[in-house]
């Protein structure tokens, strides 16, 4: 479904997140197609936040969606285990990107790009912090929480809310978030690809694992 520009207003005036406005969640699109390894490496308009060297033979790839419930449950029980095993030992480069399912998903992801900047270990760190802390920011009062976590991690108020008001970030994940809708066919989270290969919904470790392993012997 599309949010309409009236109700989303109304909704962006009842968190206090009238700063991004200018977000609008993309259709969904369905009947997703498996997609190319060179189709997902391509990043759009913002820099990949990843962990893992560039040269891993194997690539993984999630799309989520900050007030995602599976998401944060993949970020708390499976994330960890792919970490230890894959992206520590040098096997596996992990890429996370955003999309956003909703304004405050998007202010979450914009939090968390202005204060990792090019920091990949510190944005999975921020973004870990966000998942974890879901329930407080995402039911309860969004605007305040939000800026006591950029506080928490050396932004001063102002900067949380220059950052809340960064329409030309706004527009770039927004931009990415069309990619991967049009070209990708994601329309739902947690996605992710593996060397390309798509996987949806929040799979175990154990299923990651199938997929890996063959992989690295290859």
């Amino acid at each position: 479904m599309i949010i309409t520009r009236r109700a989303f207003t109304t909704m962006l005036s009842l968190t206090g997140l009238a700063a991004v406005a200018g977000f609008s969640p993309l259709r969904l699109i369905s009947d997703a197609m498996a997609q190319s390894a060179g189709d997902v490496a391509k990043p759009v308009s913002l820099p990949d936040m990843a962990l893992g060297p560039k040269d891993a033979a194997v690539t993984i790839t999630e799309y989520a969606s900050m007030t995602c419930p599976h998401c944060a449950a993949f970020n708390e029980q499976v994330f960890p285990k792919i970490k230890k095993e894959y992206i520590d030992t040098g096997k596996v480069r992990y890429i996370f990107r955003e999309f956003p399912l909703d304004i405050k998903a998007a202010a979450g992801s914009m939090l968390s790009r202005c204060i990792a900047k090019d920091d990949g270990p510190k944005y999975f760190a921020v973004t870990d912090m966000l998942f974890r802390q879901q329930n407080d920011w995402v039911v309860k009062n969004t605007t305040e929480t939000l800026t006591r976590i950029g506080k928490q991690a050396g932004l001063t108020q102002q900067q949380v809310e220059a950052c809340l008001k960064d329409q030309a970030l706004l527009d770039k994940i927004a931009a990415d978030q069309k990619y991967a809708s049009d070209v990708l066919k994601v329309d739902s989270t947690p996605t992710f690809f593996i060397n390309g290969e798509k996987i949806k919904g929040e799979a175990s470790f154990e299923e990651f694992a199938k997929k890996i392993n063959p992989l690295l012997k290859s």
